[in-house]
């Protein structure tokens, strides 16, 4: 990927421009130290010259999620003012002695409920939309000469000095400050999609902070200092300005391309709303503007390449084909996976098959996507004016789920996952709430899923089983989480994440953590046996391959492909053994899956046997596999179950080995198995609920009560349950006892079915 770079030989600017924006219908307003005011197009072409200031600007801000007329720009003034002015020109409001000095800096909070403003008196203010005063948040003997807005519009980022500060904007919350720079900070920028911030500074320097003002990347020093940072939309890339040097990163901050324009010192940087164009305001009066081409894309033997801005190159390496797929307007954005390719122009949406390149289908849309997101089966288009639109591979709508509070300039990858039934989304207001949805109706679930830390990632499994359903989570403390959509119950993985992938075939996940290639073969283990978690995940050390902070891209049979920090790609192999034994168990073919683990002699590949059998209630598999592994108490149990006379009866053992008492007890009752459901809470020690059942239903309550008495004899203690002192008068008859327990078992006997394998 790179930037083409435009420029207009003959400046509509005379003067240094000093602040750029973007409209949301893609019309650049640009202001200059001559006062004037001129408005480009998409092409880099000056349209007019839309007003004339009185005074010189030192910045500008477009009120976000306005559209067409009532839009609105404010306008920071040297003279101490702002301005809130309509695209025509005309003055809205004017604030004159909003601070003593120069406004430096001014920004429209992410809500467009709010205005906040730095000066160079050192002053942050709060204002309300219509212009009058809030609050002000910072006094400081430092001029302020940028400032950001949090993502919950609830916090500002500014730079003072050499430090970066986050500010609430209600009073008494504490306030985050780190040393930044060796030199002044001249510019920030906060992303709301991966709540990442980057600066430039004095010296010579950018870098890219956590909110907690972790360093996670800094570049070596240049030559000039950085005039001008900006974070893409999406948040997948970032621009950084300085002088006669016009540079685009990656979001881990790696170079994709460098460009050096005529321009002196990019004072301001800008993105369009659709994120394909970025356009910057030199210290000569000059305006650029930089076009992303060659942008790339691979999915297994496919690579795609956008060329220009309207027409992708695809070459599938296999079969030996060449294609150029040519459409009549602008590339927005494409996906490439799960055998398709999606692309998104201006006004249509086209889905191609990777072996039929001819006959794509294709619907019109009325905004351009500024999110794919790519399923097994299905795909999700995200715009501003209609938000999540769920589409499958016919290019049939399916759903457009919505909820209050959505934000979808928002969301990224990252915070969106869609499998073949269900679609999660990370609250943008509550970022510990993931919401679900039903991908064919659109509307939500009975149960969210929320977690006691703000969620950074999410990512369902694509099996087709839905009672199999599975999302990962990464949290803030790069812990990663395993959860069931239909059981909300969430198990810690590993920590210090940096990565994780779900295989696109198969349910198996991969991560990269600590510097180290994890793979769960088998992540359902964990509602089987959490004691062969462990004995099914392999590990790798790949320090020397990957490094730190690196990404998987994807994970397709046996490959793990990984960008490095440094932007090259390292493509790592797992074991292709786990891939075939999928296939055997999903088939049924259980001796076939024996013999595959006999020639391998894996004792993970066992696990992973182990666990899939017993899910399946496969015993027979169950027991070879755990005594292949020398799990000799797990052995025993297997065979105590295979003694019980009725499958009810199996299955519910088999759910409390899965340490799912409710289950087990809740199976034994439909079963109307009285004596096995009240034995089983005895064994649990839940005499209570082991009373409640035998009341309940009648049966067995001087077998609850003769239990009770034994335990308390043997353990030589007092009765201290309320329920069962008003039965200490029962006289207990064993013999009784013992031939109402014979004679339901062997009822049980009768009706049931012993197992034959």
């Amino acid at each position: 990927m790179r930037l083409k770079i435009k420029q207009q030989e003959n400046s509509r600017h005379k003067e240094m421009v000093t602040a750029v924006g973007w409209t949301s219908s893609n019309e650049l307003y640009t202001c200059s130290d001559d006062n004037t005011v001129v408005v480009w197009d998409m092409n880099g072409e000056p349209l007019n010259t839309a007003f004339t200031l009185d005074i010189p600007v030192s910045d500008i801000s477009w009120q976000p999620a306005a559209r067409g007329s009532s839009e609105t720009l404010a306008i920071a003034c040297i003279d101490g003012s702002f301005k809130i002015v309509s695209k025509t020109g005309r003055v809205e409001k004017h604030v004159p002695d909003a601070h003593r000095g120069a406004v430096i800096t001014i920004k429209w909070s992410y809500d467009a409920s709010t205005i906040a403003t730095g000066g160079e008196d050192g002053q942050v203010k709060i204002w309300a939309k219509t212009g009058m005063p809030r609050s002000t948040i910072v006094q400081s003997d430092r001029s302020i000469f940028s400032l950001a807005w949090s993502p919950g519009s609830d916090q500002v980022l500014y730079a003072s000095n050499k430090n970066i500060c986050i500010k609430h904007i209600q009073a008494g919350q504490k306030q985050v400050q780190w040393k930044a720079h060796e030199g002044c900070v001249l510019k920030v920028d906060w992303n709301p999609s991966n709540n990442l911030i980057i600066s430039g500074g004095e010296d010579c320097r950018y870098k890219i902070w956590d909110t907690f003002g972790r360093n996670l990347f800094t570049s070596s020093p240049y030559e000039y200092v950085m005039t001008s940072v900006s974070w893409s939309p999406n948040g997948d890339l970032f621009a950084v300005g300085a002088f006669d040097m016009l540079r685009l990163c990656d979001k881990t901050g790696w170079t994709y391309s460098l460009v050096k324009p005529k321009t002196g010192s990019i004072m301001n940087l800008a993105w369009s709303w659709d994120g394909t164009m970025l356009a910057g305001g030199g210290g000569n009066g000059a305006t650029v503007f930089g076009y992303l081409v060659d942008k790339k894309a691979s999915w297994q033997n496919v690579e795609i390449q956008l060329q220009e801005d309207n027409k992708i190159y695809v070459v599938d390496v296999i079969h030996e084909i060449s294609e150029e797929l040519e459409f009549r307007d602008r590339v927005i954005n494409f996906a490439l996976g799960y055998e398709h390719l999606v692309v998104t122009t201006t006004t249509q949406c086209s889905i191609y098959d990777v072996q039929n390149w001819q006959t794509p289908n294709r619907f019109d849309i009325r905004e351009p996507a500024s999110l794919i997101v790519l399923g097994s089966k299905y795909f999700a288009l995200v715009d501003l004016v209609n938000g999540i639109q769920i589409y499958n591979y016919e290019a049939r709508q399916m759903s457009n789920p919505k909820f209050q509070g959505l934000r979808v300039e928002f969301l990224s990858n990252k915070s969106i996952s869609l499998s073949t039934d269900i679609i999660t989304v990370v609250d943008t207001a509550n970022g510990k709430l993931l919401r679900l949805f039903d991908l064919i109706s659109g509307k939500p679930l009975s149960q969210n899923i929320e977690h006691n830390l703000e969620i950074l990632e999410v990512s369902a499994n694509q099996v087709d089983h839905a009672a199999e359903r599975k999302l990962c989570i990464m949290d803030n403390n790069r812990d990663l989480l395993l959860t069931s959509v239909h059981r909300n119950e969430m198990t810690k993985l590993c920590s210090m994440v940096d990565s994780f992938r779900w295989n696109e075939k198969s349910d198996m996940l991969a991560a990269i953590a600590d510097s180290k290639l994890y793979v769960w073969y088998y992540p359902n283990v964990v509602y089987v046996g959490k004691d062969l978690l462990q004995l099914s995940r392999s590990s790798r050390d790949v320090s020397n391959e990957v490094g730190k902070m690196c990404v998987i891209d994807s994970f397709t049979g046996s490959l793990v492909t990984v960008r490095r920090i440094d932007g090259r790609i390292a493509t790592l192999s797992v074991s292709p053994y786990p891939a075939l034994l999928y296939e055997n168990c999903d088939r049924g073919q259980w001796e076939k899956a024996i013999r595959l683990c006999r020639f391998v002699k894996d004792s993970t590949l066992w696990a992973c046997l182990a666990a899939m059998s017993l899910h399946a209630r496969e015993l027979n598999t169950a027991e070879i596999a755990l005594a292949a592994i020398d799990e000799v108490d797990k052995v025993q149990f297997i065979n105590y179950v295979k003694t019980i006379p009725s499958e009810v009866g199996r299955n519910s053992e088999l759910a409390l080995f899965c340490k799912r008492p409710q289950e087990a007890e809740q199976i034994l009752l439909q079963a109307r198995l009285y004596y096995r459901a009240i034995k089983m809470n005895v064994r649990l020690f839940k005499w209570e609920r082991a009373l409640d059942i035998a009341l309940a239903n009648k049966k067995h309550i001087d077998t609850v009560i003769g239990y009770r008495k034994r335990f308390l004899e043997s353990s030589g203690r007092e009765e201290t349950l309320e329920k069962f002192k008003q039965f200490g008068e029962i006289e207990i008859d064993w013999v009784a006892i013992k031939t109402k327990i014979k004679q339901e078992k062997e009822q049980e006997a009768l009706s049931g079915r012993p197992y034959d394998g």
